[in-house]
């Protein structure tokens, strides 16, 4: 169950890379943010709208240019010490999009899912170990029997599943979904998201969850933000999103969901939405409360014109 202690704070981070002398992409540009403990924040956006980096970034995969990360109540954002890298690997951990690309083929499940264990020397036996992985795997939904097959010997909802025992298996406090479906079938999404879902209950995990699928991010999240273009342009509580979208952005989003009832669907409006041509310079806007939990970034102009509107 969600609590309202804040278990990951983000704040005004920025994540620039530069490409050449005269040019820096500002993948992630200003953005804060909260997770609460044992919620789900869905962070959503189209692709190249800097979801990913920004995952990347708190995990520290990518030093962070500025802004702060306060993990469990500690600066994570600056130079860590041996110590601290372990204690950040131990308790946040990452499953990422392509279930076959991030295991490696050469390695049994049972090595692979008992990676971070070997790592992190977190066992004090090799029959502690061994019921360690096969207990997470028997959790996912597979046996210990096939605790000794290579990747490839699996389906691409199986293999998903091998990610997410490997990321579990150190018991950590957040987990960073990486558009973590978005390479299965529709009817094996929906098992994985149950999965994370009934894992969550169980076993008390917050999941940052980043994906562009917006009827599941509804279907997993407390808490969404909306994302474009390296800014976080509206984000609330997933009422506050589906219920009263503000922006523009957001609302073309949710105009792209496929409408399940043909009758419904000759009557839905599609949104376009192109910031260039409305004119919208989000480095311009700041962040307005619509209502205690809900955030939308706008000029003074826009924030009168779009909540008129609505």
């Amino acid at each position: 169950m969600a609590s309202s202690e804040i278990l990951l704070e983000v704040k005004n981070l920025k994540q620039y890379f530069r490409t050449s002398r005269t040019y820096t992409v500002k993948a992630v540009d200003d953005i804060s943010f909260n997770i609460f403990r044992g919620e789900t924040y869905g962070l959503v956006g189209e692709s190249g709208s800097g979801k990913s980096t920004t995952g990347r970034a708190i995990i520290r995969l990518y030093d962070p240019t500025g802004g702060s990360i306060r993990f469990r109540g500690h600066e994570i954002a600056g130079n860590l010490t041996k110590d601290e890298k372990a204690d950040l690997r131990n308790n946040m951990q990452m499953i990422f999009q392509d279930p076959m690309s991030c295991l490696n083929a050469r390695k049994k499940v049972i090595d692979i899912v008992g990676e971070g264990l070997d790592a992190h020397h977190a066992y004090s036996s090799k029959a502690e170990r061994k019921e360690k992985i096969i207990r997470i795997l028997e959790k996912v939904g597979l046996t210990e029997e096939q605790a000794t097959r290579y990747p490839h010997q699996f389906s691409g909802g199986q293999r998903q599943r091998i990610g997410i025992a490997r990321a579990l298996v150190m018991q950590p406090e957040l987990v960073i979904a990486d558009e973590c479906i978005s390479a299965l079938d529709v009817s094996i999404q929906a098992q994985v998201v149950n999965l994370m879902r009934d894992l969550q209950e169980e076993m008390g995990i917050t999941y940052l969850f980043i994906a562009h699928d917006l009827s599941m991010v509804k279907y997993i999240s407390d808490h969404i933000g909306v994302m474009h273009n390296g800014h976080i342009v509206e984000s609330g509580t997933t009422e506050d999103i589906f219920s009263s979208p503000l922006h523009p952005y957001t609302q073309s989003l949710l105009s792209a969901i496929p409408e399940p009832n043909p009758e419904a669907a000759k009557y839905k409006k599609h949104v376009h939405y192109n910031a260039k041509e409305m004119g919208v310079d989000y480095t311009k806007g700041k962040l307005w409360d619509v209502s205690e939990s809900h955030k939308l970034l706008a000029t003074e102009e826009e924030y009168s014109k779009w909540c008129r509107k609505h």
